[in-house]
């Protein structure tokens, strides 16, 4: 398992082990001691995935103090644009935002840290999304920014969105809880 260092301070992608023979593929998404070593979160408390369409746009999604959380994502079928912003005061790349190509044929992972929105959008016919987190949603606690007002270079400028993503506020209206701590990793 690789895990390389992003733009964004403290993201990093992860290229898997894969293992392919006469059967298929197999592929390592998780290694407790890999993580271990590198100083990232290994205790993740929820997991779901999303199926979504071509042209759809989820995001930019975080959960506020106390229930910020790490997120650990992948695509397992089809493939994504994914987004990451930096919304940590006194972070080194705040308001900084960073796009990764995830796809099934690719079998990247990006870990996201507490203190970062998320946003995706499907370039594949369909998509399926796999998220894990470090702590378990609560929908009080569920906030984002608008995807379109931190000038992130999405393919489609009409995406189709949910009614709860249109209204989000805009990143100039978001006053961030979250506080940057410098960390001993990577």
């Amino acid at each position: 398992m690789q895990i390389n260092k992003t733009m964004l301070t403290d993201c990093y992608e992860i290229v898997p082990r894969v293992f392919t023979d006469k059967r298929g593929t197999f592929v390592k998404t998780f290694h407790h001691d890999s993580f271990v070593s590198n100083q990232l979160e290994t205790q993740f408390t929820e997991q779901y995935y999303s199926f979504s369409h071509q042209g759809v746009l989820r995001g930019l999604h975080f959960q506020n103090p106390p229930m910020h959380h790490v997120k650990l994502v992948y695509c397992i079928m089809g493939e994504v644009l994914d987004a990451v912003v930096d919304l940590r005061n006194g972070s080194p790349t705040y308001g900084q935002n960073q796009l990764f190509k995830l796809s099934a044929e690719k079998k990247n992972l990006i870990y996201i840290p507490a203190g970062m929105a998320h946003g995706f959008y499907v370039t594949s016919e369909n998509a399926v999304v796999v998220c894990n987190l470090s702590t378990v949603y609560s929908p009080e606690y569920d906030s984002g920014i608008r995807w379109d007002s931190l000038g992130i270079l999405w393919p489609d400028q009409t995406p189709i969105l949910s009614q709860k993503d249109k209204e989000l506020p805009l990143f100039t209206e978001f006053s961030s809880p979250f506080r940057y701590e410098e960390a001993d990793g990577l």
